[in-house]
């Protein structure tokens, strides 16, 4: 992080402690409903399955008048603006996810959408636009007063108009609704949680508390919580309190889940049990103060060596309704075509851990249609987590294969993976990749 954002963050914190001291005093941080009629949609309250079929909004099949970049809208007799990031070689009759940012105090849609406070392009939407692979519609609102207080319920009436605006326009699946914050923005998105839990799909709430309010909060909803051992500005209790609220509301095992010792410098994630179907719970805790991108083995934020996003990233997309599930006749599937191909690693290391970062290059003159990677892990790697591919086993000789939105390779194109694992103290990239089952060429690999 650079001097300024680090002086930012400074100031922000201070802010922050003083809005939390005005709140307990009784100072209106607005948290009743807005005036305008509550966003509605087809997703009941209580969901049966993980895997539906797509809810496409009525924006699907229409030409789109909405582009990346800055909009306005009313709301709330104001107006009130977002950053918008459609995906490239946007298909309008593709149903997309949408994922709302919300900026922390002090901050504003601008940081979230390019990611500058923490490394400009990796920390995008949170990291998540790198993860996603063209896959969703990334939303970025600002506040007023660059913060969420949800006075009267004016930001989450807003959060219902950006929703209607962007779905008469662009192809959406209803379904798919997601959003997350670090800090206040957090703390919006827990509101959302609380009142629009039909609405989203899920919420990841980063080091926040309840300033934002919580209407009804009886109802369950996919639950990502995370917060740093030692936070000084938004206590850690504060997010344990908020979390349970959903264990309880999802109807999970409450637990104390383990969270590491201090001075560790490394993260405990913690997925619970007996949560009603749907509606998992997810519990991160870090040996760290508040910041955004923790990552293990040393302090401060780091875009390319956090953990956070992958782990965001694969909670969010354990729900994908693109899949109509098992064909109950299927057809043999064709084995996939030899490909001719180059592959690139950069490995960031540290104390027990690393990220690999990997790009698979099409050298051939046909287009490659569904692809698995076979790499071999150097002894003592062991894969935590990854993107943009399906990873097994863990370790040894692995198999990256293909997700439903990067299958084809077409000639001279590339495709970016990456895994994060942990190590006992090789930390060499890969080596011997095949993809389906020709031998690659490698280039470039480095590690730091």
């Amino acid at each position: 992080m650079t001097r300024t954002a680090r002086a930012r963050s400074l100031l922000w914190t201070a802010v922050v402690a003083v809005l939390l001291v005005l709140g307990m005093d009784g100072i209106a941080l607005g948290h009743s409903r807005g005036e305008s009629t509550p966003l509605t949609t087809p997703r009941a309250a209580a969901d049966t399955t993980t895997a539906t079929t797509a809810a496409a909004s009525s924006g699907c099949g229409r030409a789109p008048t909405l582009t990346s970049g800055t909009h306005t809208i009313q709301s709330g007799g104001r107006d009130r603006s977002f950053i918008l990031r459609i995906p490239g070689g946007y298909d309008r009759d593709r149903p997309y996810r949408l994922v709302f940012g919300f900026h922390w105090l002090g901050g504003t849609s601008t940081d979230v959408a390019t990611g500058r406070t923490v490394d400009t392009g990796t920390w995008a939407y949170y990291g998540l636009q790198r993860l996603a692979d063209e896959s969703a519609v990334f939303v970025a609102p600002q506040g007023l007063d660059n913060g969420w207080a949800n006075t009267g319920g004016r930001d989450t009436a807003f959060v219902d108009d950006m929703i209607r605006r962007i779905e008469a326009d662009l192809c959406i699946d209803q379904e798919q609704r997601f959003a997350l914050g670090f800090s206040y923005g957090g703390a919006m998105s827990y509101s959302l949680a609380c009142s629009r839990a039909t609405v989203f799909r899920a919420v990841a709430v980063q080091s926040a508390g309840v300033l934002s309010g919580c209407d009804d909060g009886t109802r369950p909803i996919a639950y990502f919580g995370v917060h740093g051992l030692r936070d000084s500005v938004l206590g850690i209790s504060g997010g344990r309190a908020m979390r349970d609220r959903f264990v309880g509301n999802n109807g999970c095992t409450p637990q104390n889940p383990p969270e590491p010792p201090q001075g560790s410098l490394t993260h405990r994630i913690t997925a619970y049990s007996g949560c009603s179907a749907g509606h998992p719970v997810v519990w991160a805790a870090f040996d760290e103060g508040h910041i955004a991108a923790p990552q293990d083995g040393a302090p401060g934020d780091s875009g390319p060596r956090t953990w956070l996003p992958a782990e965001i990233w694969k909670f969010f997309s354990q729900f994908d309704t693109s899949d109509p599930g098992p064909d109950p006749d299927p057809e043999p599937e064709p084995e996939p075509e030899p490909a001719t191909c180059r592959v690139t690693a950069t490995v960031n290391a540290w104390n027990t851990g690393l990220t690999s970062s990997i790009t698979i290059t099409n050298t051939g003159t046909t287009a490659v249609e569904g692809w698995s990677l076979a790499l071999t892990l150097p002894d003592g790697q062991t894969i935590t987590s990854g993107w943009n591919a399906q990873y097994s086993p863990a370790s040894g000789r692995v198999t990256a294969r293909n997700v439903a939105y990067n299958a084809t390779i077409a000639p001279g194109a590339s495709v970016d993976i990456g895994f994060q694992a942990t190590h006992t103290g090789d930390t060499a990239p890969p080596g011997s990749y095949a993809l389906n089952g020709t031998a690659c060429a490698t280039a470039g690999g480095s590690r730091s």
